[in-house]
């Protein structure tokens, strides 16, 4: 009886045991967390152009940064030209004709060098050349004769209330594919010619040279002075001119 007992008990306590490991979980094992990735810094690398194995195994990264150090500028091949006022002139040339001296007829030149311009000159694409636009001071036109200028200036052109003449150019045709320095070339500008606040298309036939630092030229063409509402001129008794009015720009520009 007493043996029944004892090995009862020891069942009893076999039971147990295994209840005991199937309920209790197993501790949990702690992971370290993930330290944050230091950053790889890639070697100093010594380059070395007659070394066999150059070029280096990776890339050599240069720098970005919004201002764009490290990256050399474009090179577009264009070099803007500006007008040397002092060296270039605007001329017109009218016709009159004196009627108190028997009908002489005489050349009227008028010049004036307050001239401003630029020329966009692509030395690689010459077709891809441009000209931005002109501005020349009329009030300061001057010819041989005093009382000319003044009427100009004051009844006739009205120089003195619209000094400025702009020419807008608009397009340019016959531009060479190639140019080589010291080549005379020839080729149109079409555009808006403002005087007085009134636009007309006008067309100037150029000839010019390229030569080192400085470019050469003329530019002419052929307007009528009553398509901008002063002319032909007529002093009762003493002259009428032309319509027809030649305007010629003699021009020098350097960079």
């Amino acid at each position: 009886m007493s043996r029944s007992i004892i090995l009862l008990s020891i069942f009893a306590i076999i039971l147990a045991a295994c209840g005991s490991q199937a309920t209790t979980p197993p501790p949990e094992e702690s992971y370290p967390s993930p330290a944050e990735p230091e950053s790889i810094q890639q070697p100093e690398l010594q380059v070395d152009a007659n070394d066999p194995g150059y070029p280096p195994p990776y890339p050599i990264e240069t720098p970005i940064t919004d201002s764009g150090a490290g990256y050399p500028e474009p090179e577009t091949g264009i070099t803007t030209f500006r007008i040397v006022p002092g060296e270039s002139e605007v001329v017109y040339e009218v016709g009159e004709v004196f009627l108190n001296q028997d009908n002489a007829f005489k050349l009227a030149v008028g010049v004036t060098r307050d001239i401003s311009g630029e020329i966009l000159v692509d030395r690689e694409n010459p077709q891809n050349s441009t000209i931005g636009i002109m501005a020349v001071d009329v009030s300061q036109f001057t010819s041989d004769n005093q009382r000319r200028d003044n009427a100009i200036r004051e009844r006739f052109l009205q120089s003195a209330q619209y000094p400025q003449v702009t020419f807008s150019p608009q397009s340019i045709e016959g531009l060479p594919e190639n140019y080589e320095p010291g080549e005379e070339i020839t080729f149109q500008v079409s555009g808006d010619l403002t005087i007085r606040e009134v636009t007309k298309p006008a067309t100037f036939d150029v000839t010019m040279v390229g030569n080192g630092d400085t470019i050469n030229g003329e530019a002419a063409t052929m307007i009528l002075m009553s398509d901008y509402g002063f002319g032909p001129i007529s002093i009762a008794g003493i002259l009428n001119t032309e319509d027809e009015v030649k305007v010629k720009l003699n021009f020098v520009a350097r960079p």
